[in-house]
């Protein structure tokens, strides 16, 4: 993927490249985070990981698998909760479905709240 970019350092210089001046024809303004933006994008969850392959800068990503069934009727359950229950519903699912999924700067962090109670003990409760 490269080395990691600075979003205002791609500002600045597109619109140098565009012949205009920073400040002076067009204003950078820094408004922060929008509710669920975030900062990065993970490329893995955590439990999964990568093997190297025939080249040193290139990495294949080895993925869980899951059972076909498994994710038919998490689909058909979700389907089921997008026409009948509320967002925040729908969101629990989809954390009981993507564990390593956890909310930031979201009204959605509640539901991560006491989601790993009993860590420390070997269990998750949801």
């Amino acid at each position: 993927m490269g080395k990691s970019v600075r979003i205002v350092d791609v500002a600045r210089k597109m619109i140098q490249l565009s012949g205009l001046e920073v400040d002076n024809d067009i204003r950078i303004e820094f408004t922060g985070l929008r509710p669920g933006e975030k900062l990065y994008e993970e490329l893995l969850a955590s439990a999964e990981n990568t093997l190297p392959t025939h080249h040193p800068k290139i990495m294949r990503a080895q993925v869980r698998r899951y059972p076909l069934g498994e994710v038919g009727a998490n689909m058909k359950e979700l389907k089921r909760l997008l026409f009948a229950a509320d967002e925040a519903t729908v969101v629990a699912r989809m954390k009981v479905m993507v564990p390593e999924f956890v909310s930031n700067n979201s009204p959605f962090e509640v539901l991560d709240k006491n989601r790993f109670v009993g860590k420390a003990a070997g269990r998750r409760v949801e």
